[in-house]
C-alpha cells in the first residue's frame, strides 16, 4: 500500500475497498488470490469496462499469511504450502478436486454475510475471483440458492467434484467468464478444463479464455472480461 491508494472500510465481517461508480451500472465483487490482498486486484477497475463506471468491492481475505521476513499476506482459507511447493518441484501441480479445503466453510460465510451487509440483492452481483479466490466465489455462486448476476472465474479450479456437480445443476443458465494459463504450474490447466466441462455439463453458459502463460492475469483475459460484462450490461 501506498500514500494513494484507498483507505480499506469494514462491511460485515470484512474490510474491503469499495469504487463507487453509476449507481444505476452493477456491482462486482472480486476476490483475491492467497497471499495477496484487497490491493492485488484493485487496479483492474481502471482496465475493466471503464466507460460503464461500475460499482466494486474488493474484499480483503481475513487470514494474515507470513511471506517472509516483515511480509504479511492475506488469504481465505489455509493450504498446505509445502506439498504445493513439492507438486511444483515435479512438475505436477495439486489436484483439489475431491476435497473441501478446510476453513472454506468459514470464508464462505464471512464472504456471504459481508454480501447482505452491502445491501444489494444477490442476484445483481456479479461475482469473481483470482486463484483462491474463485475458488471462493464458486463455491460461494453454487451453494447460494440465489442465482448471481454473472460469474467470473480467473485461475480457478475444480473443488469438491460430486458436490460443485450437484449444486450446478440446480444453475442452469447461469453465465460465466472463466479463464486459466496453459502453463499454470500453481493451479494446473487440466482440472480448469474439468471445471469448466462440469458447468456446460449444468447447463451454465460461458466462455473460457485459455492463454499462453502462467498464474496471471494478462491483457487478453482482461479483454474477455470485457465481452462477458458488456453481455450482462
Amino acid at each position: 500500500m501506498n500514500t494513494r491508494d484507498p483507505e480499506l472500510e469494514q462491511i460485515g465481517p470484512l474490510k474491503v475497498l469499495r469504487v463507487k461508480g453509476d449507481p444505476q451500472s452493477p456491482t462486482i465483487v472480486l476476490f483475491h488470490g492467497y497471499g495477496a490482498s484487497a490491493y492485488d486486484l484493485y487496479p483492474l477497475h481502471q482496465y475493466i469496462f471503464p466507460e460503464r463506471k461500475l460499482n466494486w468491492i474488493f474484499p480483503d481475505g481475513h487470514l494474515e499469511i507470513p511471506l517472509g521476513p516483515g511480509y504479511i499476506g492475506k488469504a481465505w482459507f489455509p493450504i498446505d504450502m509445502e506439498a504445493l511447493q513439492r507438486a511444483m518441484a515435479s512438475g505436477t501441480f495439486r489436484d483439489f478436486a475431491e476435497i473441501t479445503p478446510p476453513g472454506l466453510d468459514i470464508a464462505r460465510n464471512k464472504a456471504q454475510e459481508m454480501i447482505e451487509q452491502l445491501g444489494i440483492p444477490f442476484q445483481e452481483l456479479i461475482l469473481g475471483g483470482f486463484s483462491q479466490g474463485a475458488m471462493l466465489t464458486t463455491d460461494l455462486s453454487l451453494r447460494s440458492e440465489i442465482r448471481p448476476k454473472g460469474l467470473i472465474v480467473l485461475s480457478g479450479t475444480l473443488l469438491n467434484k460430486d458436490i460443485w456437480k450437484e449444486l450446478a445443476s440446480k444453475k442452469s443458465m447461469l453465465t460465466f467468464f472463466q479463464s486459466h494459463g496453459k502453463q499454470d504450474m500453481v493451479l494446473g490447466f487440466k482440472p480448469a478444463k474439468e471445471l469448466n466441462k462440469l458447468f456446460h455439463d449444468a447447463g451454465m453458459v460461458g466462455e473460457f479464455v485459455e492463454f499462453y502463460g502462467g498464474h496471471e492475469i494478462p491483457m487478453e483475459v482482461i479483454e474477455g472480461v470485457n465481452r462477458y460484462l458488456k453481455t450482462l450490461v
